[in-house]
């Protein structure tokens, strides 16, 4: 009997997420930003771990209002009504503390605009007035990015794009996998194999940083694991954080039918080489020819195949791939 591909199961992974978001009545004016994906769907997965910075540090509820100010490239955060209320230094302080305790996370979801939270593209306001600049980054956020520089961080306005969402949700999963193999202690063989599983995964957000890496991992006879280990992962989640087009996808395919060549009759090549052209022109989403070569696989079974991550980088349930 044939082995029969059996998708991944996935364990829960850990995120760290802006309390409001799970709507937790915290904001400034008492109220929430609850999110129907994040409560939802991707509850089903994830296990979260709410922080409000500003709740944190002994603001209440309500509170007054505070924005950034100043230099976007360090900015205060100030009250809105009260220059003289700044808890920037707070803030700071907050996150720096609660930083060690984030060791174990997987990801992190953020709070769109806030002056503690917002990933990217929040106001900062000049102390002489006028129009506000959107460069800012959250105190809160600005301290976790330069601190935790490998977790996967997003904020839930950005994951209202599709391939943004999937791009995030892959980052997540391929840390979590990362984290599993670091805590079992890294070994030359784990790091190639972890490389090995991951070649397609990689290969549609950067063909030069798989080869890249690929040449790290050359020759590992008299080398700092750790420090390689290290460089590793750091290229690994720069490459992934890379949006994949649809030629990018479409040419992983391509190298991926290689492996069926021998397996499939003409009709069954024609319908692959059909649908990976109608993906290619936006015909179809991406689940449609991932689909059809999860069948061929199951019927076909390649050992090397039965690996790449690629094939299922995340939850089916999550339906990430059908809208992008």
């Amino acid at each position: 009997m044939s082995k029969v591909h059996q998708p991944q199961r996935f364990p829960r992974v850990t995120i760290g997420i802006s309390s409001c978001l799970l709507g937790q009545e915290v904001r400034f004016d008492g109220g929430h930003k609850r999110d129907g994906f994040v409560i939802g769907p991707l509850s089903r997965f994830v296990d979260y771990i709410p922080v409000c910075p500003e709740v944190a540090i002994g603001m209440g509820i309500p509170r007054r209002p505070i924005r950034l100010v100043g230099d976007p490239e360090a900015p205060r955060a100030l009250g809105t009504d009260d220059a003289t209320m700044d808890v920037t230094d707070r803030l700071q302080a907050f996150a720096r503390q609660q930083v060690p305790s984030f060791a174990n996370l997987s990801g992190y979801i953020l709070k769109k605009d806030s002056p503690s939270c917002g990933m990217e593209r929040v106001k900062v306001y000049s102390p002489k007035g006028g129009a506000a600049q959107r460069k800012g980054q959250g105190i809160f956020a600005r301290v976790l990015a330069e601190r935790l520089p490998l977790l996967p961080i997003e904020e839930e306005g950005r994951l209202n794009d599709p391939v943004l969402r999937e791009n995030f949700l892959t980052r997540v999963f391929v840390f979590h996998r990362w984290q599993q193999l670091a805590a079992q202690g890294v070994t030359s063989r784990g790091l190639i194999a972890f490389h090995s599983d991951h070649k397609y995964l990689v290969m549609a957000h950067s063909q030069a940083a798989y080869q890249r890496l690929g040449r790290m991992l050359a020759n590992l006879g008299d080398v700092d694991l750790e420090a390689i280990a290290l460089l590793y992962v750091t290229e690994l989640m720069a490459a992934l954080k890379r949006r994949v087009t649809r030629q990018r996808h479409a040419n992983v395919l391509q190298h991926m039918a290689g492996y069926l060549k021998r397996n499939i009759d003409g009709g069954d090549k024609q319908e692959l080489g059909e649908k990976i052209d109608a993906y290619r022109r936006g015909e179809i989403p991406l689940v449609v020819p991932i689909t059809l070569f999860r069948h061929y696989f199951r019927r076909h079974p390649d050992p090397y195949m039965e690996r790449q991550v690629y094939l299922h980088p995340h939850p089916d349930e999550l339906s990430l791939r059908n809208a992008i």
